[in-house]
């Protein structure tokens, strides 16, 4: 399959963009360029509409990752699929990816808080949970005082790069033992919260913590010997 840049890597606040259909078949169709974030790191693919030059709309209800840096947007049942070389404008359902940045940005915080190995994880629409190697429970007020101090800081938050020289040289950047970055492209992609959380990841984010809003901390859940799992949700 070509090659699909991903716009959302460099800005997760594009809605939307001009691209040109590469190629279109029953996985799905693949645009040159895009703002649709594929399912990965936790966190579900983006859903939206392909709009063509004439209005007609292809709703897309799934973005998948298709073979080598190709990106799937896997079309309603029964969609008509365009034709290569088709122009179209790629628009997110922006509403329900900014309620998805929220919570995978407060799951960084989370991760910071419990402070442990990551074992697993999930990304919802303003929920999320992250399961860990942690033998002894934490006190939950605890870690949600301390995820709402930082909310109430403010705090930046920003993508950065690294050559994956310098990942096999840090590896405490790389938390979740379960989901590991890719390589092979020579760099690997960081995120910041300033003063706070420094990790590998792929996936799209806030700003800057203010943004969140208030997180609730559910119930710490025991998930075998020494996995406990810790759900959010966040308020608004």
């Amino acid at each position: 399959m070509l090659p699909t840049e991903p716009l959302f890597r460099e800005d997760a606040y594009l809605r939307t963009c001009e691209a040109r259909v590469l190629e279109a078949g029953p996985a799905g169709i693949v645009l040159d360029r895009t703002v649709f974030y594929p399912t990965g790191g936790g966190q579900p693919g983006d859903r939206g509409v392909l709009v063509a030059a004439d209005g007609t709309e292809i709703a897309i209800v799934d973005t998948r990752k298709g073979e080598g840096e190709a990106i799937l947007h896997v079309p309603a049942e029964g969609a008509a699929l365009p034709q290569p070389g088709t122009p179209v404008e790629a628009r997110i359902d922006w509403e329900r990816r900014y309620r998805l940045m929220r919570a995978h940005t407060a799951l960084h915080l989370l991760c910071a808080a419990v402070a442990a190995p990551v074992t697993g994880g999930a990304v919802g629409e303003l929920e999320g949970r992250l399961d860990f190697d942690l033998p002894e429970p934490r006190e939950r007020e605890a870690i949600e005082a301390r995820i709402a101090g930082w909310i109430a800081e403010d705090r930046p938050v920003e993508a950065l790069w690294v050559e994956e020289a310098e990942l096999d040289l840090r590896p405490e950047l790389v938390k979740t033992l379960s989901v590991r970055p890719p390589r092979g492209a020579g760099r690997v992609r960081l995120v910041r919260i300033e003063g706070v959380d420094l990790q590998a990841c792929g996936g799209t984010h806030v700003a800057r913590t203010g943004e969140i809003g208030r997180v609730r901390i559910g119930k710490i859940e025991k998930k075998g010997r020494q996995n406990r799992r810790i759900a959010i949700a966040i308020e608004g």
